[in-house]
């Protein structure tokens, strides 16, 4: 009976470690979670820090210049418009974003022009100068 018993007790050791062996098995070999939540996004981070830096950061820059440009616009500047107009400011009406540019100094020709029109200034004219052009 010895061997009867001995020969169950091993089976039935068999039969348990065969229905729990897969479990163990499981949390021993299981396979890692995978990246974590920061390795998928840095490059996401990356990419739109390096979007800013290139494309936004440089445009935020020329548009605080433009507006420090327009700010410290005044009278007699000589400036040139979007249009490629050279032109002297006579009159700058900031509520109204208006500028009177003279445009011929002959004729006594103006223009007015939105500020925003203003492309760069190239100077102060002095007044009851010529110029630089050649009158025929």
């Amino acid at each position: 009976m010895i061997n009867n018993s001995v020969a169950e007790v091993l089976w039935f050791s068999w039969v348990s470690l065969g229905r729990v062996a897969p479990f163990f098995c499981q949390q021993q070999n299981s396979q890692p979670d995978g990246p974590g939540l920061f390795a998928l996004l840095w490059p996401i981070v990356a990419i739109v820090f390096l979007f800013w830096l290139l494309l936004i950061r440089p445009q935020q820059k020329e548009r605080a210049k433009i507006a420090q440009m327009l700010a410290n616009l005044k009278k007699n500047d000589r400036v040139i418009t979007i249009g490629g107009i050279y032109g002297v400011v006579t009159n700058i009406r900031r509520e109204a974003d208006e500028v009177t540019l003279k445009v011929d100094d002959n004729s006594n020709v103006r223009i007015k022009v939105s500020l925003g029109a203003i492309a760069r200034v190239l100077g102060e004219e002095k007044e009851g100068t010529d110029s630089g052009e050649k009158k025929s």
